[in-house]
């Protein structure tokens, strides 16, 4: 069941045995920290740091890598932190290979349990997990740039130990596989078959063809207003063109 609360699939397999692959300021300011004083050396993190603090403070969450405990860690605690700060929307914008399974859930999870609207957007790369959360936003709220290359396939896992062990793992696979489809299913509108069918192999979406899927509502291009966002949203971080 999906539910939302008050504020507070998959990747290749990486090698590990039976891991799957698949406006309030200061609130704010708690997290990111002040700006270092005139003179003062600049933050260990250096521009990069600088960069993720300030599309923090304009509610934008940025997930450019593969999901691993860490980062989802990283990106659940921003999205709980925006949610206590603000009923407003938050963007997430993804350019993700995958990773692992476990990892990306808590990431859907979190965005399922917020009560704010999380809106999506594939860049360059969206594959496995990275498709399964842009997937995964509110719906109406789920873009994709225009070259954005989607690719949607079942879990895999790399498996070792003894019989039993092999055994347990793989029947957790197929659950985990199931799961992913059913959910990708209730966020994409197809059937559950036909997501297990088009996701035996890769499956690979051009940006229209994934809004034509069910993946993504629309493909943004144009910076105009778009529907649910502020006007500093709409004019900074671009709008859907139909």
């Amino acid at each position: 069941m999906l539910r939302r609360g008050p504020p507070g699939a998959s990747g290749r397999g990486t090698g590990k045995v039976g891991e799957v692959g698949f406006r309030n300021e200061p609130v704010l300011e708690r997290w990111a920290g002040a700006a270092p004083a005139e003179g003062a050396a600049p933050a260990a993190g250096g521009m990069g740091d600088q960069v993720f603090d300030r599309l923090l403070r304009e509610r934008v969450v940025f997930l450019g890598q593969s999901v691993d405990d860490e980062v989802a860690n990283r990106i659940a605690s921003q999205l709980l932190l925006l949610a206590a700060d603000s009923a407003d929307d938050i963007q997430l914008y993804i350019n993700s290979p995958g990773g692992s399974v476990s990892a990306g859930m808590a990431i859907y999870d979190t965005m399922q349990y917020i009560e704010n609207d999380v809106m999506t957007t594939g860049i360059g790369f969206c594959a496995s997990m990275g498709q399964f959360l842009l997937t995964a936003g509110t719906p109406g709220k789920r873009f994709a740039l225009p070259h954005t290359k989607i690719l949607m396939h079942q879990p895999s896992a790399g498996l070792a130990g003894t019989a039993s062990d092999i055994r347990i793992y793989a029947e957790q696979l197929t659950r985990t596989k199931r799961e992913a489809a059913e959910l990708i299913a209730h966020h994409s509108g197809q059937d559950v078959e036909t997501i297990v069918r088009d996701s035996e192999r890769d499956r690979w979406f051009t940006a229209e063809e994934a809004v034509a899927y069910g993946l993504v509502d629309a493909v943004m291009s144009a910076p105009a207003a778009f529907p649910g966002a502020t006007a500093r949203q709409g004019a900074g971080f671009g709008s859907i063109a139909r």
